[in-house]
This record gives C-alpha cells, sequence and structure tokens, in this order.
C-alpha cells in the first residue's frame, strides 16, 4: 500500500533529475505559471480530476497496441482478402474522429490501412473504403468495421523516395560542401542554456509543443546589461482540416500538436542532412503511457548559419577621395526541430539575428494525404473528388495548415502593451507650396482590451503592429518595442457554424493578445481529441480583460490553403512560411554598427571526400 504512494513521487523525481534543470528559472514569474515547463508527471501533484470535454493527448503505446488489433479482426480479415491483398504488406494508422455535435462521446481512434508490398511509402498506397474503430479506455478492442467500396490500389512504380533506389538526376553532380569552423562554434551550450553573440537563451522540449525557447534576452554594448525579450515562445497548436466530404474523410480536421504530441512525433536529426555539419545536438525526453521517461537522442540542433547573405552595406561612391564599400555578412544561430506526424514532416527553426531580430520558420514536407480511386486522367473526372489527380488512382485531397504560436514577449520588462499602426493616405491642403497632392502618415493606436487586439490581417485597416513597453524610452523618447513581421497568413474558408471551425475557431484571427494566465498555454484548448471550442484561445477573448500596460501574451496564426499539384508526388519539396519579431526603437541606433567582417578561413585539404 506505502509502495503505490511512494512510486508516483520517485517517478516524477527521476523523471524531473533527468530535466534540464533551467526550468525552475520560469519560477521568476509566478510559481504556479511553471507547470507547463516542467515534466508532466508533476501534474499528479495537482490533485484534480478533469471533468469537462476532450480526452488527453494520444500516447504512443496505446497508438502501437491499437495497431495491432484489426489483424485479429476476422471482419477486416476478410476485407483485405477479398482484395486480393498480402495481410502482411498491410499498414495501419491511427486517427482522430473530431468532433461533430454529438452529446455523449467515447474515447475511440479510426484505423485506416495502407499497401506496402515493396515500397516503403505506403501512405501512396491507400486501401480506400475500410476503415476500423478501436475503443482506447474502455476494453481496447475493435468496436466497428467499414468497408464502403472497393477502388483498385495504386501502383508502386515510382513513389519509392529512397536514395539507394533512385538514378542520379544530373550527370554533373552538385558539388559536397560544408561549413568549416576551424576555430569551433561561436556559441557555447551550459546543459540546455545558449548563449551566443548577443543573444542568452534557454532551449526546451515539450511532448506537446515539441522545442521550446525561454528566456531569451539580449545583451545592449552601451548600457552593459542583458535586456529582456521572450518569456517563452512556442508553437501552441497547429489545426488542419482535411476538405473531403466521404465517410472516410470527413472527420480528419485534426488538432497535430493537442491530439498527438509535436514533442512525442519528434525524430532524431540526421547529421550532415537534417543539420549542417558544424551542428551541435541535444537530447530530449517524453513520458510513455506507464510513465516512463523515454529519450529522443539528438531530437535538437543549434548551429550557426551563413549562406551568403548580408546584414547591412552601403556603396558610396561620391567622397572625392576614394570610395568606400562596407559590407557586413548575415551570420545567424539557427535552433532546429523535426515532428514526423503520420504521412506530414514539421521542420520547427527559431533563427536568432545579431540584429536583435527572433526569425520563426517551419517547413512542410514529407508525404500528401491522399485517398484512392478508380479514376486515371483528369477528363475522366465528372464529379466533386475534393482534391487533385497527382497520379493514376491517387487524389491528394486539399486541406489547410493553420500555425499558432505562443509567444509571451516581456520587451525590456514584463508590463508591455500592443500599438496597432495603421497607415492613412492624408490630402495635400491648398496652403502647400508643392505640387504634391497627397501623402501617407501613421495613425498609432493602444489596444486597450482583449477584443481592440483581435487583427486579421485581411479585413483589418491594421497595417503594423508593435509589442511596446510604455515605461521604457529610448534616448529621444520613443517607446521601446519589437514588431511582429507577419507570415503567410490564410483565412477560414469554412462556415462559422461548422463545427471542425468551433474546434478551431482560433484560426479566425492572425493576431490575438491575452493577459498572462499560467492556465492558457494551448490555443485549442487543453483537451484536444474530440474538445467542443469551450476552451480555446477564442473563448478566453471573450472576456475581453484589460492588456494596455500589462503581462501580456501575444498570439500569431499563419497558415496555408494547400492545393496539391504533381509536384507535391510522391513527397513535398519543402513548402516554408516564417514570422519575424524585430526590434522597433528597442535601441538607440543599430545594434549591428559595429559587428566586425568574419575572418578569413583557411581551406585545409579541400580536396577529402566528405562522409
Amino acid at each position: 500500500m506505502v509502495w503505490s504512494y511512494v512510486m508516483p513521487i520517485y517517478m516524477a523525481l527521476h523523471f524531473l533529475s533527468m530535466y534540464p534543470i533551467y526550468n525552475l528559472s520560469c519560477f521568476i514569474k509566478t510559481s504556479s505559471s511553471c507547470f507547463y515547463s516542467l515534466p508532466p508527471l508533476l501534474y499528479l501533484f495537482q490533485h484534480r480530476a478533469y471533468r469537462g470535454n476532450g480526452y488527453p493527448m494520444l500516447n504512443n503505446d496505446e497508438q502501437e497496441l491499437a495497431c495491432e488489433l484489426p489483424y485479429k479482426h476476422a471482419p477486416f480479415v476478410n476485407s483485405i482478402r477479398k482484395r486480393g491483398l498480402n495481410l502482411s504488406e498491410v499498414v495501419c494508422d491511427v486517427f482522430t474522429i473530431g468532433w461533430f455535435g454529438e452529446k455523449n462521446t467515447k474515447r475511440v481512434v479510426q484505423m485506416l490501412f495502407y499497401y506496402g508490398d515493396g515500397t516503403v511509402n505506403y501512405y501512396m498506397r491507400p486501401i480506400e473504403g475500410v476503415m476500423t474503430t478501436i475503443d482506447l479506455i474502455d476494453a481496447m478492442k475493435v468496436v466497428a468495421h467499414h468497408d464502403r467500396l472497393m477502388v483498385p490500389v495504386a501502383k508502386a512504380d515510382g513513389i519509392d523516395y529512397r536514395e539507394s533506389r533512385q538514378r542520379p538526376l544530373y550527370d554533373n553532380h552538385i558539388k559536397g560542401m560544408t561549413i568549416l569552423q576551424n576555430d569551433g562554434p561561436s556559441f557555447t551550450l551550459d546543459g540546455y542554456s545558449v548563449r551566443w553573440a548577443n543573444w542568452d537563451f534557454l532551449v526546451g522540449f515539450d511532448m506537446r509543443a515539441g522545442s521550446t525557447i525561454s528566456l531569451a534576452s539580449i545583451f545592449d554594448h552601451d548600457k552593459k546589461i542583458y535586456r529582456s525579450v521572450l518569456y517563452k515562445g512556442y508553437l501552441s497548436e497547429i489545426f488542419v482540416p482535411y476538405q473531403d466530404l466521404s465517410e472516410e474523410w470527413y472527420f480528419r480536421t485534426f488538432l497535430d500538436a493537442g491530439e498527438f504530441g509535436l514533442g512525442n512525433c519528434a525524430v532524431p536529426l540526421q547529421p550532415s542532412k537534417d543539420c549542417p555539419k558544424n551542428a551541435k545536438y541535444l537530447d530530449g525526453y517524453y513520458t510513455s503511457q506507464d510513465g516512463t521517461p523515454v529519450k529522443i537522442s539528438n531530437v535538437i540542433c543549434v548551429f550557426e548559419r551563413y549562406s551568403g547573405d548580408v546584414m547591412w552595406r552601403h556603396t558610396e561612391d561620391d567622397d572625392p577621395g576614394a570610395d568606400t564599400v562596407e559590407v557586413r555578412p548575415d551570420v545567424t544561430l539557427v535552433v532546429r526541430m523535426v515532428s514526423t506526424i503520420s504521412n506530414y514532416d514539421y521542420i520547427f527553426d527559431w533563427e536568432f539575428k545579431q540584429s536583435g531580430s527572433i526569425k520563426v520558420t517551419v517547413g512542410l514536407s514529407g508525404i500528401l494525404a491522399v485517398k484512392g480511386t478508380k479514376y486515371t486522367h483528369q477528363n475522366q473526372i465528372k464529379e466533386e473528388v475534393y482534391g487533385t489527380l497527382v497520379a493514376e488512382n491517387i487524389i491528394a485531397v486539399r486541406h489547410d495548415h493553420f500555425l499558432t504560436f505562443h509567444l509571451d514577449l516581456d520587451i525590456d520588462d514584463v508590463a508591455n502593451s500592443l500599438t496597432k499602426n495603421r497607415f492613412k493616405t492624408i490630402r495635400a491642403t491648398n496652403g502647400t507650396s508643392v505640387p504634391r497632392k497627397s501623402y501617407w502618415t501613421v495613425v498609432h493606436e493602444t489596444a486597450k482590451t482583449e477584443s481592440d487586439a483581435k487583427i486579421n490581417f485581411y479585413s483589418d485597416e491594421t497595417h503594423e503592429i508593435i509589442v511596446v513597453n510604455p515605461n521604457k524610452k529610448t534616448n529621444v523618447g520613443n517607446n521601446v518595442g519589437y514588431s511582429l513581421i507577419p507570415g503567410p497568413v490564410a483565412n477560414p474558408l469554412l462556415y462559422k457554424k461548422d463545427y471542425e471551425l468551433i474546434r478551431g475557431a482560433f484560426s479566425d484571427y492572425h493576431v490575438w493578445v491575452t493577459p498572462y494566465n499560467k492556465d492558457e498555454k494551448w490555443a485549442g484548448g487543453d483537451y484536444a481529441d474530440q474538445s467542443r471550442g469551450d476552451d480555446t484561445l477564442a473563448k478566453w477573448t471573450l472576456r475581453n480583460r484589460n492588456i494596455e500596460n500589462n503581462d501580456i501574451v501575444l498570439w500569431h496564426t499563419f497558415g496555408v490553403h494547400h492545393v496539391p499539384t504533381q509536384e507535391d508526388y510522391p513527397i513535398m519539396p519543402t513548402l516554408s512560411g516564417s514570422f519575424e519579431l524585430r526590434p522597433a526603437n528597442f535601441f538607440d541606433y543599430n545594434p549591428v554598427l559595429r559587428v566586425k567582417s568574419l575572418k578569413p578561413v583557411n581551406y585545409v585539404n579541400c580536396s577529402a571526400k566528405l562522409p
């Protein structure tokens, strides 16, 4: 009996000992605010039972167990046999089911199937029309089987993406290259603490969010202090609704972070491929179904990048004595993680610039979600097929990606405000002495409440937003701040009352601002699986709380409407989107004015072949 109480405490402390001690640094803000950055087992000490809607994130163990069950279920075996397929070559995948107005739900998942038979790219060979339902919580058993139609399984020809199976694309290959740092990297890693150039920050790893950045501050050489910029930043949710209304597809409206976990699905990075030769690597941990810590080696890489970009430059040829040319190369620091959620691969970069900017980039790659079809040519299609025919018997389904980031900015301290800048055209008065008829100016507005801060860049007249510290001024009196340079923005195209958009209503605006609240971490709610949209960013902001001169969180949603093309087949070239947090009167002048050019590097033994 005693052991039943001791064991959970022992395991929690054991897991905590494996976690970087820097997590304790978040107690600087409030002690209770840190639960989300500490290991999930610490929730054992909260002693609260959740009685709301939705279910916890799926764990890897139960998904693996669920995948074993259909192969022992006679109706499923018969479905495979009647198609003339080999059961041993069938691969299953787990799909969450969303929510579509049901009053009572169970924690079930749908199992969908693919056919390998000689290729690792089984996602391009769906077994369309077959679906098996698994109850995960009551009995871990098959509770329903669905076999609606029979269409051909696509051919395996030409879909294998392994390098060993490809013929060279060019007669003359791109020659090998690397980044050579004879003196070693310019950054230091102390556990998970990173210091580079004028930046100091902490890298974290979370089961749900994946990579996180905390306590990012930048050194002001004139003031000789580190000044705070970002208390904590991470990807809070990814909303991916597919646009196919058939029985096997309509429920595919994923909340990837909350249902599957970006950290749970993170993968070890491949040296010299995922990350360059000069990268350093960090490990991450998540908890298995029984609470045991699981290590992912090399899950995050940190590296300096220089690809020939220019930080700043100027040529002055009007100097009577001699021409003046000044150029500074743009060397940046990148923190990278990759998460593979079934068919899709997400590449996450946090890039720190010496100029003070933080650039966040998300790359989409991997394999399209496709459906089997009888069609082999576009001229055969006379109906809505919800996608693009990318190959014979393969339709790639249209879908969206909405990515919402939680950006707890502390610009030069905790108390901040959001300034919205609108550009306004002014007609020149007759009293001017110049022939110009107009000019434009900037109208500044400070958002006082949450409703004031909701911004849709398509419909709102706001052209620029800046998070400022109204209590700190530059030497000439401007509020210090950071501006958000938004990424590619897309608006949801579904009806507001459609169930999937009720769950994903945080995608309605590209910018939200909330007062800091330790319980408001996940834009899609704490329990995203089969959630009902009653605990989301869109709901929290209905309270219309004060955000002026307050400890605030900026939420930014960017995204794409993905209409697949044949170039995305059989595996997608990376499609990237990014946004940037850029200093706006944070410094008194250009912070990289005195940056020196790179030292010349002696290329030793350049003829040696790289591994």
